[in-house]
């Protein structure tokens, strides 16, 4: 257990908390206290709850395919029958599927991309704000991305730009109903490989090249000459989950190094 607890007596839902930052956030807030509602698709959910469990901690998992309502509607149904609310909302769902210039992309593939990357975040906040509202109390926190400038993936830019709009609309149309809204734009991540590919085939040798002219930008634009670490990323996002942001709402945090997007 972590010598904090923020967020002791409050219910969490964290959004693709398998792997990655979601499972890095979904630890943290369970250290410190959190009863916690892990969405996800792929079953490695179930490994971070044998985790938490392990550690003491408070949660359940629920499969959902948040580029649905109905999927994001059944995770804060969960959340409510579960644990009675829902105090905090997490959204970490989304993620760049392809790298290439855009008149590389199919239409296909531009919808999955916003599927992914904006829809998740979209519905899961629309399915929330009820409770919230009720309870005049509530925070959110959207994960984005400091690639809205950045090359080779405009759909992803465009749906993490497309979040950034969702938060500050929400915080300043829902500040009156104790609802605080931001953001995390997330600069370029180290992480260990993906136990669920988002693209599973092999990149072509031009994709290759594509896929390494984004690490130069990512590095090139930022101050410290690398990538983040998880934890780096996570830290952020859960002091804007906690009431040590409580005079934040409708900002976008840059957590890139010193490259603001």
């Amino acid at each position: 257990m972590s010598d904090r607890q923020r967020f002791q007596n409050k219910v969490v839902i964290v959004t693709g908390a398998a792997q990655g930052i979601g499972r890095g956030v979904a630890l943290q807030v369970a250290s410190e206290g959190a009863q916690v509602i892990m969405a996800d698709r792929s079953e490695y959910v179930e490994e971070v709850l044998a985790e938490i469990e392990e550690h003491g901690g408070d949660a359940i998992t629920i499969n959902a395919d948040l580029e649905t309502f109905a999927g994001a509607q059944a995770v804060v149904a969960k959340a409510i029958e579960t644990y009675g609310r829902v105090d905090v909302l997490i959204n970490n769902v989304g993620g760049a599927i392809w790298m290439k210039p855009f008149q590389e992309f199919s239409e296909e593939e531009i919808i999955k991309e916003v599927n992914r990357s904006l829809f998740p975040t979209l519905w899961c906040c629309r399915a929330v704000l009820p409770e919230m509202i009720k309870n005049q109390h509530g925070v959110i926190v959207n994960v984005s991305s400091i690639a809205t400038c950045g090359i080779n993936r405009v759909p992803y830019s465009a749906s993490k730009g497309g979040v950034n709009g969702l938060t500050t609309g929400l915080a300043f149309e829902h500040a009156q109903d104790g609802i605080r809204v931001n953001a995390v734009a997330t600069g370029g991540t180290e992480a260990p490989p993906r136990k669920v590919p988002r693209n599973a085939k092999p990149l072509t040798d031009n994709e290759k090249q594509w896929m390494q002219e984004v690490v130069d930008q990512t590095i090139d634009r930022t101050f410290m000459g690398r990538y983040g670490t998880i934890q780096e990323q996570v830290n952020a996002i859960v002091f804007l989950a906690s009431d040590d942001s409580s005079y934040m709402t409708g900002t976008i945090v840059p957590v890139g190094g010193g490259d603001q997007g």
